[in-house]
């Protein structure tokens, strides 16, 4: 007689167990409780004290003496060019980054990898040797303005110079942010957009630019921010000028330098405030836009 074989089917232990007593997946990390409270402790060293007491700083003066040091003339002549020149910067890099971001994602051409590579440099550069090339190359006797000052175009020591220095320094934040989107972006949906009789401009403007919306917002939001801060390569291609060409961190710095620490960070209290609010706004843009995507799709 032949062996009959018995096949026994078990269940898996930890489905065996009660609920409550299986065995719970080990993390890399520890648990949400000791991590959330690293992060609250991390981003309060780093971020909110410093803030604070920037803040605590400025209670300091009676009202009438904030709001003459935030609203003298000067002081808002520069709130005027720093947000200004910032805006018309990360609004030209918008364009201009999402152009050169198509091109290095879906392109292939000789010497791609070092065009890549030089987008990055003005993350490396340090912000002085920046201002003082763009000097050299702009000013009157320099390689450009030589040539532009004669025609009665002068780019140098007026806030057109400050625009410039500030689209150098915040392009890499729009290309690095929109470049990884455009890569997973699905080319099927352009092709089949396009075999059903899409032009080229309905195809960006209803398949590829929802899904790039949010990122372009960010990295928009991401140059804006840097710009405002930005002061190294600036003052030396802005000329400094009172009234024309003078920037809010000079007016900060000027307050430093006059030991007016209270005045400075009433300056620096307004820049915090105005760009804080403009990134709320830009991260409430960008929730809508992944709702309206997400409520289409």
């Amino acid at each position: 007689m032949a062996a009959s074989s018995v096949i026994v089917l078990r269940e898996p232990p930890d489905s065996a167990a009660p609920l409550g007593k299986r065995r719970s997946t080990r993390r890399v990390l520890p648990g949400f409780g000791l991590t959330l409270g690293y992060t609250l402790f991390y981003l309060s060293i780093i971020v909110l004290i410093p803030l604070s007491a920037l803040v605590f700083k400025t209670f300091t003066l009676t009202w009438p003496q904030f709001w003459e040091a935030i609203s003298a003339p000067r002081v808002l002549a520069s709130y005027r060019l720093t947000f200004g020149a910032s805006l018309i910067a990360a609004l030209v890099n918008l364009v201009f980054g999402l152009l050169i971001a198509w091109v290095l994602v879906r392109y292939e051409f000789p010497g791609k990898k070092i065009i890549d590579a030089l987008v990055d440099l003005p993350f490396a550069l340090p912000t002085a040797v920046a201002g003082i090339s763009l000097t050299a190359l702009l000013a009157g006797n320099g390689w450009i303005g030589q040539y532009l000052e004669p025609l009665g175009i002068q780019l140098a020591f007026k806030p057109v110079g400050i625009v410039i220095a500030l689209i150098f320094i915040s392009l890499p934040f729009i290309v690095r942010t929109v470049q990884p989107v455009l890569q997973d972006t699905e080319k099927e949906l352009e092709e089949a957009a396009s075999s059903l009789g899409a032009n080229r401009w309905q195809i960006f403007t209803k398949v590829i630019f929802p899904s790039i919306a949010p990122a372009l917002l960010t990295g928009f939001a991401m140059a804006f921010a840097r710009a405002v801060g930005e002061y190294g390569s600036v003052i030396f291609i802005a000329g400094n000028v009172p009234m024309l060409s003078e920037i809010t961190p000079l007016i900060i710095i000027g307050k430093l330098e006059q030991y007016d620490y209270a005045g400075a960070t009433a300056v620096a209290v307004v820049m915090l405030v105005i760009s804080f609010a403009l990134l709320l706004l830009i991260n409430a843009l960008q929730g809508w836009q992944r709702q309206r995507a997400g409520a289409q799709s």
